[in-house]
């Protein structure tokens, strides 16, 4: 049996693996002929930190990479990272994400995926 997909569902084919648990899509825009993505990290603390005093202290600089492209369009994702603070040290926390290929502004999947169409 098909099933009609979701957006939220069909966006799964076009984003890396997993990114929906942890970002939220705020804006998609077509500008000059390619496509860019606005994602911007969801409000949870890091399941590290769930059991301390945290209090959101906004994001990191944005940072924009290339994925793969759809419909031979390029695809830039806008990704906003979000920081919080340790209320009882003051100090700054944050996921370590491994989102883009070291070196490069590529997705560490559309990276590999070059890497393997150049050997």
């Amino acid at each position: 049996m098909t099933e009609l997909l979701s957006t939220k569902n069909l966006t799964k084919y076009i984003l890396p693996e997993g990114i929906l648990d942890y970002f939220d899509i705020v804006k998609v825009e077509e500008i000059l002929e390619e496509l860019y993505i606005s994602l911007e990290e969801k409000n949870t603390v890091p399941i590290e930190y769930s059991n301390k005093k945290i209090l959101s202290k906004g994001f990191f600089k944005t940072a924009i990479v290339q994925d793969f492209p759809v419909r031979g369009m390029p695809v830039f994702l806008i990704i906003k990272r979000r920081r919080w603070k340790l209320v009882d040290s003051e100090k700054i926390v944050f996921r370590n994400w491994k989102l883009i290929a070291e070196g490069t502004k590529y997705t560490q999947e559309f990276a590999a995926f070059l890497k393997e169409l150049l050997r």
